[in-house]
């Protein structure tokens, strides 16, 4: 039974939380790692950490995304993990949302995640090896009130993700859609802390990274498309 060897990740909307934990879980099993994000100021500590090169990107450029991936190709070499963690949201009641907001919103969530997919696959299919990875919410499979928008995308993503699994796993790329359904443990959201009632009624962002860890070691003949990750004390 062969576990797959990765060499090089690549974390899109990167930032503090699940991204900082799961650049530090590759860079501890020897991957190097490269961050992108619009705003690389906040990556300071995670490169660090993980000795990451991070690299400002708007995933909804095409271009913006070609040559990230050029640069961290010229650095690391091509990518054959790529885990894309941003979207976009627009709150508000239905019929008072702004047009603008709302492409927005869809083209971070949805089309980000196309343009990214597109740019690794084209990578790793000359080799027929790789893995993408998709961060997903409990919109991904439910609208909730007055956040149509991130419901969009967020549905756009999952459809993606089961395309391309449908697609490229034959061609051995493992392609993976994570549902992240509740809060992130994060100490600058106090307002969210967990009752002590309820321990770990909050995800844990390493134990998440873990889980995206163990999808990554999974032998092609069992391979994951989609995994459901939520507290014990969530709702579904």
């Amino acid at each position: 039974m062969q576990i797959p060897k990765y060499k090089t990740a690549l974390i899109v909307g990167a930032g503090d939380g699940l991204s900082a934990s799961l650049a530090r879980l590759f860079a501890r099993e020897g991957l190097k790692v490269a961050l992108a994000a619009r705003d690389i100021n906040k990556l300071g500590a995670i490169c660090t950490d993980a000795g990451a090169k991070a690299h400002a990107c708007d995933a909804t450029d095409p271009e913006a995304v070609e040559r990230l991936f050029g640069l961290v190709e010229r650095e690391f070499g091509a990518p054959d993990v790529v885990v894309y963690n941003a979207s976009g949201r627009a709150r508000g009641a239905f019929v008072d949302l702004v047009a603008a907001d709302v492409a927005q919103a869809i083209a971070v969530s949805g089309f980000g995640g196309f343009l990214v997919a597109q740019q690794a696959a084209r990578r790793m299919l000359p080799q027929a090896h790789g893995a993408i990875l998709f961060t997903g919410a409990s919109a991904s499979v439910k609208g909730y009130a007055q956040s149509a928008p991130f419901a969009m995308g967020k549905f756009a993503l999952r459809g993606l993700a089961q395309s391309m699994a449908r697609e490229l796993s034959p061609q051995g790329i493992h392609v993976a859609h994570f549902v992240i359904d509740g809060g992130i443990r994060s100490t600058t959201r106090p307002e969210r802390m967990e009752p002590p009632e309820k321990p770990d009624s909050m995800l844990d962002p390493d134990a998440i990274a873990l889980s995206y860890w163990n999808v990554l070691q999974q032998p092609r003949s069992a391979w994951s498309w989609e995994l459901e990750l939520r507290p014990w004390v969530e709702k579904f």
